[in-house]
């Protein structure tokens, strides 16, 4: 199929304002068909069985970021200047 040149004064371009934003991924094509492999099997859109793996990976990624805080603080800790369980749940109820 060629492709037909087009005079650019001669164009019209319609564009809608999307309602989320959009990202584009360019995706090796064994991830790809696995990523349809995934979707079809769930019976979704590639898009939203990216966007749902995304997300589980954000969120993943977070959580190990915050284990690593908190075992940093844990380290530090001066087990006199922590407060006990049932110390902490008194303050909330005050």
């Amino acid at each position: 199929m060629a492709l037909t040149p087009v005079d650019p004064e001669n164009v019209t371009v319609l564009v809608m304002p999307a309602k989320k934003p959009r990202v584009t991924v360019f995706l090796d094509r064994p991830l790809y068909e696995a990523l349809g492999r995934l979707a079809r099997r769930e019976r979704t859109s590639l898009s939203k069985k990216a966007r749902d793996l995304l997300r589980n990976a954000l969120e993943t990624y977070e959580d190990l970021a915050l284990e690593e805080i908190a075992v940093k603080r844990e380290w530090t800790l001066v087990g006199s200047a922590g407060l006990t369980h049932d110390e902490v749940w008194r303050r909330g109820s005050v």
